[in-house]
């Protein structure tokens, strides 16, 4: 990763950079830390020289032993309070240091000046190829999200099963969701808070519950849960909408316009160069079409252990220039909400595939692998609504949901889940 960052540097004609987004310090070294809430990062900065050699600048009450011996010989480590005297002295030796002036602090940037400096504009280095996972880290997502379904399932068994009558509410369901993703003995803490809305709470696209808002989950209403784990081996985010009772009609339909857009972004194709921004309204076109729309991005970036939004890659209607990479990961995640009614999301991530030649084609495309596994309610789906080849997809799915996770879960939760992903 190092010499990777130091071509970089050499291409752009500087002799150092300072790197000092935790994502980018946490990807660059190959550490976690647990110095922010939900995302497993080590606050420090880092100086990553044009021959690869670095220093990385940490509290020292936060350096473990091991960490000098796992770092090797080309990795000094420096207090924090050292990086402004570092500064200082490239300036001094002329140096030409490449900032990333929408992260670096402006003091840094001012103290390479006054030392006498070169400041050269490059955005973060460690972005991009931290956003483009390797084969390990795929594999190591991969099987976090299979771990971490088989868990979302007996949830959803749960909600299915014992949640019905209104006697639960929306802290204990996360609750309830939490302690499921605990008993894996595996799991290091929640990917961001739980958002656990049920009826007008849902159309809510960022709730928060508290003791103050939380509702119970009433029959006739619909429940949208959006939640996510921390796993040494991967990061994991997924939105699923349940109904409690009965659903209405309007709910069915809507529910299946989002699923039309979920399932028109898993399986397009495009070529190489192709941004986010160009795919996003795939996912809107069912919508759109009945006059409705959602505000927020189809699909963020998601880490490897780091944190659940990462750059640089989005899809949304907001236009983005940077292109889809093998290996990146995405969320696919459109929705509809009415406000003081209900809210619908169907969140999968998914990667982007290396590019395949197509049958009669001329071009390669790539594609999108759906990583996450757990049922899609059918109960809400309208299947006069599915086109042949929607049906298509949603059954697979629902068969590689089933064969993946059928092993993983209690006998009970089995049964359920053969019925829950039984073909439409």
């Amino acid at each position: 990763k190092r010499a990777e960052i130091a071509a970089a540097l050499q291409k752009a004609g500087a002799d150092a950079t300072l790197i000092t987004a935790p994502p980018s310090i946490a990807w660059l070294f190959n550490i976690r830390g647990a110095d922010v809430t939900r995302t497993p990062l080590p606050l420090g900065r880092a100086l990553v020289a044009k021959d690869g050699r670095a220093t990385l600048f940490l509290a020292p009450e936060k350096v473990g032993n091991e960490l000098p011996a796992f770092l090797g010989d080309e990795v000094d480590i420096r207090a924090e309070a050292d990086v402004e005297a570092a500064l200082e002295r490239l300036g001094r030796e002329k140096k030409r240091v490449a900032v990333d002036p929408a992260l670096a602090p402006m003091k840094y940037v001012k103290t390479l000046i006054e030392a006498g400096a070169s400041v050269v504009d490059l955005a973060d280095p460690c972005a991009l190829p931290r956003a483009m996972k390797n084969d390990i880290e795929l594999a190591g997502t991969r099987a976090a999200h299979i771990r971490d379904g088989a868990r979302v399932t007996e949830f959803l068994c749960w909600i299915a099963t014992k949640a019905q009558d209104g006697s639960v509410d929306e802290i204990a369901a996360a609750k309830k969701l939490e302690a499921f993703r605990a008993a894996t003995g595996k799991l290091v803490d929640l990917s961001f808070d739980t958002i656990s809305g049920a009826g007008e709470n849902g159309a809510v696209v960022h709730y928060k519950v508290s003791t103050t808002t939380a509702r119970r989950l009433n029959p006739g209403e619909l429940f949208l849960i959006d939640s996510g784990a921390q796993y040494q081996d991967g990061t994991t985010d997924i939105t699923r909408t349940v109904p409690i009772g009965k659903p209405s009609q309007e709910m069915r339909e809507r529910f299946t316009l989002v699923l039309k857009g979920h399932i028109a972004l898993a399986t397009a194709r495009f070529p190489a160069g192709t941004t986010g921004h160009q795919l996003d309204a795939l996912a809107r076109r069912p919508l759109w079409e009945a006059g409705l729309d959602y505000d927020h991005g189809t699909g963020h970036g998601v880490g490897s252990f780091l944190g659940v939004h990462e750059g640089p890659q989005r899809i949304a209607k907001v236009a983005n220039t940077q292109a889809l990479k093998p290996g990146m990961i995405l969320s696919n995640e459109p929705g509809y909400y009415k406000t003081g009614a209900y809210g619908i999301r169907i969140e999968n991530l998914i990667v982007v595939t290396e590019p395949q030649a197509v049958d009669g084609g001329e071009r390669p495309m790539m594609a999108f692998e759906t990583i996450t596994l757990a049922p899609i309610n059918l109960d809400l789906v309208v299947g006069a609504m599915l086109s042949d080849a929607e049906r298509h997809w949603l059954n697979k799915y629902h068969a590689r949901v089933r064969q993946t996770l059928t092993p993983l879960v209690p006998t009970d939760v089995a049964a359920w889940l053969a019925e829950a992903t039984r073909l439409i």
